[in-house]
């Protein structure tokens, strides 16, 4: 397995961990917050979505697919289309209304772009920096790592408000 391999592999496990936390509710349930003050389930099903996104097309050097496959027109949120829910207020989370479709088959649009980005980078790839802001520098490979992490924690949140908001 190369790199580039296991990388597609851990992204492709995300679309279904979200679809688990979204599956069988409506947009109201899903804009429910499970308890005061904590992100619902259509804000960090979007969020995964929108932070993969933005990150991986500033990797490959491409647009968004929020933005190049009109999801951002087909969301209507009440948000530029930069946005992507880093450091929202609880008001602004709360605006993130959708249905499970919606948000599905937009992260599903995200997965095949960085399925598609994740083909291109080879073992030395991973190697280049890509952000000298940080102490050390930032390099591809770690940078992919971050986003799946990042990604993966936000579908366990997901789920996670799911089996509370079953329970209420």
């Amino acid at each position: 397995m190369t790199p580039s391999d296991l990388l597609t592999e851990s992204f492709s496990r995300i679309p279904a961990l979200v679809d688990r936390a979204t599956d069988g509710l409506d947009p109201q349930q899903l804009a429910a917050r499970p308890a005061p003050g904590t992100n619902t389930i259509a804000w960090l099903a979007w969020h995964t979505a929108r932070g993969q996104d933005a990150q991986i097309a500033a990797l490959a050097g491409s647009e968004e697919v929020w933005t190049a496959d009109g999801w951002y027109g087909r969301f209507e949120l009440p948000f530029g289309p930069d946005e992507m829910g880093y450091g929202m207020s609880a008001g602004d989370v709360t605006r993130v209304v959708a249905t499970a479709d919606l948000l599905s088959g937009y992260l599903e649009a995200v997965t095949a772009a960085t399925v598609a980005y994740l083909g291109t980078v080879s073992g030395d790839d991973l190697d280049d920096v890509v952000d000298e802001a940080w102490d050390p520098p930032v390099t591809r490979g770690a940078r992919l790592v971050s986003i799946v992490n990042d990604c993966l924690q936000h579908a366990g949140q997901a789920n996670y408000a799911r089996g509370i908001l079953d329970r209420l």
